[in-house]
C-alpha cells in the first residue's frame, strides 16, 4: 500500500511539473511572432543550488525554454555550473525550434538548446554535452533525452531516478543510443 501511496505522490508531483511547464503548444495555438519572444539571462539560482557559474569564455549555449518552466530553469543552472555561456530564449512555443533543428516528435523534451553547431534536446547531462564538444563527431547532429525523465539534470526529485538513454541524433535522421543512465 506504501509502495501505491509513493507511486501517486511521485505521479502527482511530475505531473504538476509537466503542467507547469508549458511543454509544447496544442494545435489551436499560434507560432510566436518575434515581438513576443524576449532575450532574458538565468532567473537567479534557488537557495538549495550553488550560485551559477558565470563564463563568458566557456561554449557559447542558447536555450529555447517556455517562460514558467521551472526544470528548464534548473537545466540552465546545470548548464551555467558546467561552464557554459547560456542565452536563454523565452518564447511561447518552442516547436518552430525543435522543427528548425531536426528534432523528431518521438525525441521531443521541454527545451531545446543549441551549442557549438549542436541540438541539444532536453534533459541531457552536462557530461554528455561536454563529450559531444570534445569529440565533434561530424556523423550527429545533436543529442536528445526524449521526455522528462526524473533524477536528469533539471529534473531531480530527492532520491529518485528514472533510467534512462541519451540518444543521438544522427545527420541523416538516424538515432542511435549515446549513453545510458
Amino acid at each position: 500500500m506504501r509502495s501505491i501511496v509513493a507511486f501517486r505522490s511521485a505521479a502527482a508531483a511530475l505531473l504538476a511539473m509537466t503542467s507547469a511547464c508549458g511543454t509544447g503548444a496544442s494545435e489551436n495555438t499560434p507560432a510566436p511572432d518575434a515581438a513576443s519572444q524576449t532575450v532574458a539571462s538565468a532567473p537567479a539560482p534557488t537557495q538549495e543550488a550553488a550560485a551559477p557559474v558565470v563564463n563568458p569564455q566557456g561554449p557559447r549555449m542558447v536555450v529555447y525554454k517556455t517562460p514558467t518552466c521551472g526544470c528548464c530553469r534548473a537545466w540552465v543552472e546545470h548548464a551555467q555550473r558546467a561552464g557554459f555561456n547560456v542565452q536563454v530564449v523565452d518564447t511561447a512555443n518552442v516547436d518552430p525550434i525543435k522543427a528548425e533543428h531536426g528534432v523528431p516528435g518521438h525525441l521531443a523534451s521541454c527545451h531545446t538548446a543549441t551549442v557549438d553547431g549542436y541540438v541539444i534536446e532536453g534533459h541531457v547531462p552536462m557530461e554528455a554535452v561536454k563529450r559531444l564538444l570534445r569529440e565533434k563527431p561530424q556523423n550527429i547532429a545533436g543529442l536528445a533525452v526524449p521526455g522528462m525523465p526524473r533524477g536528469s539534470e533539471g529534473m531531480e526529485m530527492g532520491s529518485v531516478k528514472d533510467p534512462y538513454d541519451v540518444i543521438a541524433m544522427g545527420r541523416g535522421g538516424g538515432v542511435s543510443v549515446y549513453e545510458t543512465h
